[in-house]
């Protein structure tokens, strides 16, 4: 599956509908996560143009761009924050991110299944994840100009499956994006009209699905054992010191 090149992602968000669309969105990321406060949030995909509403709250931001896609330094004139991955191998500890973006991620995966097993396993007990993808019922996931229109769009349905699929579950779903994928004046200079309008009058033909969901921890997944390549750049959870002492049961023995 060919992804959009960074260099059209970059460029998509600095017209003035791709800005447009960046307003929007930010105020509906907020809505799902209006305190990330002392939290470790992460964006996968390209969800730079996103993290910036996190910075100054969370204790850490940070973003992770797939290999495939190419990167860009961010955020600039800043130490960099960003890193170039694999998608199904990222390079941070088990139980190290709480809250997890995905845009311009999931629609574009080689293997959904892989990556969400991935964010599963950074996710903290109480992790959530957000995933924004096109909706397949609406216009921007026909009209290739945009990066809405790359891909695999999803129903409401289909993308709900999948997180329970892989062990999430649905917490909360909007849909955004009614106006029209154009950079024409009566576009921009409507675009909270467009919104209200449509949430009104054609509601399931968004441009876009929101679904946050949180991690399972009461059931398991087998997989195969796989050797990882990643180099751990968040620091794991030190194992707690016992007093002095005290001993560790050790089950292999007492078998």
């Amino acid at each position: 599956m060919l992804r959009p090149d960074i260099i059209d992602l970059r460029e998509f968000y600095a017209n003035p509908l791709g800005r447009a669309v960046r307003r929007l969105l930010r105020q509906r990321l907020r809505d799902f996560w209006p305190d990330v406060k002392g939290m470790t949030v992460l964006g996968l995909g390209y969800a730079t143009p996103y993290l910036r509403i996190f910075e100054g709250e969370a204790d850490r931001v940070l973003a992770a761009m797939p290999g495939p896609q190419g990167v860009v330094r961010w955020p600039r004139g800043l130490p960099g924050r960003v890193m170039l991955v694999d998608e199904d191998d990222l390079p941070l500890p088990d139980a190290s991110v709480d809250r997890l973006l995905l845009l311009h991620a999931l629609e574009n995966s080689e293997n959904t299944r892989l990556l969400l097993r991935e964010v599963w396993r950074v996710l903290t007990p109480q992790g959530r994840l957000l995933a924004v993808v096109p909706n397949r019922r609406g216009l921007w996931a026909h009209i290739e100009a945009t990066p809405f229109g790359q891909g695999h769009p999803y129903t409401p349905p289909q993308l709900t499956r999948l997180m329970r699929d892989s062990m999430f579950s649905p917490t909360a779903s909007q849909q955004a994006l009614w106006l029209p994928p154009s950079d024409g004046a009566f576009v921009i200079k409507a675009v909270n009209a467009w919104e209200r309008a449509g949430e009104i009058l054609w509601k399931r033909f968004s441009g876009v699905l929101l679904v946050e969901a949180e991690k399972q921890v009461y059931a398991g997944m087998p997989v195969k054992a796989v050797k990882t390549r990643r180099h751990f750049l968040l620091k794991p959870a030190a194992t707690p010191a016992l007093p002095t002492g005290a001993h560790r049961n050790d089950k292999s023995k007492a078998d």
